[in-house]
């Protein structure tokens, strides 16, 4: 499901225009975006958390050349599905 798709379901299922679906998706991703960058979780009980988490620096290889590099360290994104997302997909 790409972001059109998912903004018509949205529409169709909370009786809306697509317009404020997508003011409303687009509002939802604006702040959830925001409070990941300040460092918070996002949690929605039942969906699931979003979390930010630092990943060491490393040493990996290049696939080319097969020769040893390093990797910076990052934040990274993290998705943790609530009980109820992860019994609804099962």
């Amino acid at each position: 499901m790409n972001k059109a798709e998912l903004i018509d379901a949205i529409a169709q299922k909370a009786n809306l225009t697509k317009a404020d679906a997508k003011k409303a998706l687009d509002a939802f991703m604006e702040t959830t975006t925001d409070s990941l960058k300040k460092g918070d979780r996002v949690g929605l009980v039942g969906f699931g958390s979003f979390s930010v988490s630092k990943r060491d620096a490393r040493t990996g290889r290049n696939p080319q050349t097969g020769k040893p590099m390093t990797i910076n360290a990052k934040k990274v994104v993290k998705f943790k599905p609530g009980s109820e997302l992860d019994n609804a997909v099962q």
